[in-house]
């Protein structure tokens, strides 16, 4: 299963809130060029045009379906098929955007310090990821990937997500790096209707994609079938049907 930018969108709203709150913390106000690494489907990148609309503002998406959405949303901007790892502008921009991608992009030690080198001279490299892997929805998925069904063809789902590490490290990882960094983590309760449903479909946009892309047809159903009844006893529903569905994310903007 590829990224659907259709699937993605579905809780735009909701994935747009970590955004601003991330754009609001950059302190850069002259901003000449700015990119939006992991644009998706060009939401985050309107967002990054609005914060600073003088901007010459890029997107770049390992993802074509993601690109083509981005390209149809804002056809005034220029949007390029690239790979956060090995992506090759040396810049410097003034503005480096990354909203939550950087946990799919291995290295980040040397990754990072990369990524400041491009920025100019107090230009700034805003980023959040989801720190959500010890949450029962994630939980969840990695004791259903070990089911014998399966679990042979789960090895890369496991592994999809890169290593976290603690605020602590990515403060001093920046810092060393000759970064002045703002770091902070937030949780955010997004009340979704719709039951366990609605849970397994916002899942189905972002972390659940690794899980399903070794499985065939029958095989999806079957485990999102399985994956949606441990998460109604995980995340039980208000009266109304609502479940209030806790996320919590990494941020930080490292200015250089």
């Amino acid at each position: 299963m590829s990224w659907s930018a259709a699937q993605y969108t579905r809780f735009e709203d909701e994935r747009n809130r970590p955004i601003r709150d991330l754009l609001a913390r950059i302190p850069t106000e002259e901003v000449g060029t700015a990119v939006d690494l992991g644009c998706g489907p060009g939401n985050s990148t309107e967002l990054l045009l609005l914060r600073f609309p003088k901007a010459v503002v890029t997107g770049i998406d390992g993802s074509a379906d993601m690109i083509a959405a981005a390209r149809k949303r804002l056809p005034g901007l220029h949007f390029d098929i690239d790979d956060i790892a090995t992506w090759r502008n040396p810049g410097p921009f003034d503005v480096i955007l990354a909203n939550a991608v950087l946990q799919w992009v291995p290295g980040h030690a040397s990754l990072l310090p990369a990524l400041l080198g491009k920025l100019a001279a107090g230009g700034s490299l805003a980023v959040q990821m989801p720190d959500n892997l010890d949450e029962p929805a994630h939980r969840l998925m990695r004791e259903l990937a070990g089911d014998s069904a399966w679990a042979a063809r789960m090895t890369g789902a496991l592994s999809a997500r890169v290593p976290r590490h603690g605020a602590d490290w990515y403060f001093r990882t920046l810092r060393d790096a000759g970064a002045t960094v703002d770091v902070w983590r937030t949780t955010y309760h997004h009340p979704l209707a719709g039951g366990a449903a609605a849970v397994v479909e916002w899942f189905k946009g972002s972390g659940l994609r690794p899980f399903l892309e070794p499985l065939d047809e029958t095989e999806r159903a079957d485990f999102l079938a399985r994956y949606q009844a441990e998460i109604a006893k995980a995340y039980p529903a208000l009266p109304d049907g609502t479940v209030l569905l806790p996320f919590p994310r990494l941020f930080f903007v490292a200015t250089r």
